[in-house]
């Protein structure tokens, strides 16, 4: 599934009176949850392709409306962190190859638009950007780690 297509469904569903949609096809899953305040912003796009905004819900509590304004980048945490959500099922990798520096490390500054990682998703190498101007403060996941849709990938503490 592209992002093209992964963009269309998460407006489909986002116009739709459901509360959660799941789709499983040839080994790729999908779970979409509406949530009255999305908790955070990802981007994915694929090589050559523009990056998709999608919102994630972490949460799993149901929307009462979908969103219709634009979303914040990300979920505030305690610590002033946000919070870079997982926008696909896949494969997370914190670098573009077995022998290269990982995009980024905590404690390492980020700039908007940056690549943070790659989620693979059925061979297709999705480049995660950052939304925002950030300081790395943690990496929850590993490297080849399996991940599901909203998983938080990075912690963020925004640079003013």
């Amino acid at each position: 599934m592209d992002p093209k297509e992964i963009r269309e469904l998460i407006e489909l569903i986002s116009r739709s009176n459901f509360a959660e949609f799941e789709m499983e096809r040839e080994g790729f899953k999908l779970k979409l949850v509406k949530q009255q305040q999305p908790s955070a912003v990802s981007i994915v796009g694929g090589a050559g392709e523009p990056p998709v905004r999608t919102t994630t819900a972490a949460s799993g509590a149901p929307a009462q409306e979908p969103a219709t304004e634009p979303v914040p980048v990300g979920s505030a945490i305690d610590d002033g962190a946000v919070e870079l959500n997982s926008p696909i099922v896949g494969t997370f990798y914190r670098a573009p190859g077995p022998d290269s520096p990982a995009y980024a490390e905590v404690g390492s500054r980020v700039r908007k638009g940056q690549v943070m990682c790659i989620v693979e998703a059925m061979k297709v190498m999705n480049e995660i950007e950052s939304e925002i101007d950030a300081e790395v403060v943690d990496i929850p996941v590993t490297n080849g780690q399996p991940v599901e849709f909203g998983e938080v990938l990075f912690r963020l503490r925004p640079l003013n």
